[in-house]
């Protein structure tokens, strides 16, 4: 198996399984975390604003990787 392979094969199956797996996280930390019942919005900022900074941060750096080329 090639390296291209190996990241076509992370990009269709991996990334789908950790997508279902915060939001897992996220159900079950709403339903057992008192503070997480009390400040909904905050904690629903936080768990919006993770995955899109983590995404932002790698689309900055490839981006950078890129355009140095």
């Amino acid at each position: 198996m090639n390296p291209d392979d190996k990241k076509f094969a992370f990009l269709v199956l991996g990334i789908p399984l950790v997508g279902l797996a915060y939001c897992g996280l996220g159900i079950a930390a709403m339903s057992s975390i008192s503070i997480v019942r009390l400040h909904p919005i905050t904690s629903g900022a936080i768990f919006i604003l993770l995955p899109f900074g983590i995404a932002a941060y790698i689309w900055t750096t490839a981006s950078a990787k890129a355009y140095k080329k």
